[in-house]
């Protein structure tokens, strides 16, 4: 395990489905001098077990603040439900703790069948809208950010992905027995994550705080990176619980 600095929160960060750490690559930056950050791979196993055991098995720090964004934050959820004790911090952005809709679920096995025939698109021109704000469209550098991470990313670990998130637990029933300090954060143009998800996970886990982005979509943490950085400083410094 690493050792833990006495000024900084071991902080473990957990990509969405087709993004890796050039996700997170604001947060790293700009909570560097107050968090040490770890960035998960949530590529190698099919399912929300597996993705979970792979991260325990790697991650360098003993107790540590997490967060997860969309997948990252399914992840997150079972992350608490296999080492709840581990966890000091819990942050889930743009997110859902309810399993898939039987029509999400279909939507998922079509997108599956057509990477399987090597038919993998990535982030085309007509998914952008469900993943950054309208004001973001024509912002070249984000939009070549975003496709270039589900190229990364690749057919194959699309595919495994996709089997976990498809096939994972309904977090609601988990909910109230969060008992660490909790951060809920969203975009207010969500499409893909809408406001009434993130307000029902707020409304379950007791003292959670709920942070709402204006002119924001799904992928907050590149489409407004300053805002995102101060909620999640203002969480990291709060006290947390410790085995110290």
């Amino acid at each position: 395990m690493m050792p833990r600095s006495a000024s900084k929160t071991p902080l473990v960060l957990i990509p969405g489905l087709l993004c890796n750490e050039t996700l997170w690559q604001h947060q790293v930056t700009g909570l560097g001098d107050i968090a040490d950050s770890w960035i998960a791979d949530t590529t190698r196993s099919d399912s929300m077990a597996g993705i979970a055991s792979d991260i325990l098995a790697s991650v360098p720090f003993e107790q540590f603040a997490l967060a997860g964004l969309s997948m990252g934050g399914y992840v997150a959820f079972e992350l608490w439900r296999r080492a709840p004790e581990r966890i000091m911090q819990l942050g889930v952005i743009s997110t859902s703790a309810r399993a898939d809709t039987p029509a999400q679920f279909e939507r998922r096995l079509q997108l599956i069948e057509l990477a399987k025939h090597r038919r993998f698109i990535g982030v085309s021109a007509a998914l952008l809208p469900l993943l950054v704000h309208a004001d973001r469209q024509r912002d070249n550098l984000l939009i070549d950010t975003v496709k270039r991470m589900a190229k990364e990313i690749g057919g194959p670990a699309f595919i495994r992905q996709e089997h976990a998130v498809m096939h994972r637990m309904d977090s609601i029933p988990d909910l109230a027995g969060i008992s660490c300090p909790t951060l809920i954060l969203c975009g207010r143009e969500d499409v893909l994550t809408p406001i009434d998800l993130h307000e029902e996970m707020a409304a379950r886990i007791h003292g959670a705080h709920l942070k709402i982005i204006e002119r924001c979509g799904h992928l907050c943490t590149l489409e407004q990176p300053a805002i995102v950085n101060l909620a999640m400083r203002e969480w990291l410094t709060k006290p947390h619980r410790s085995m110290d």
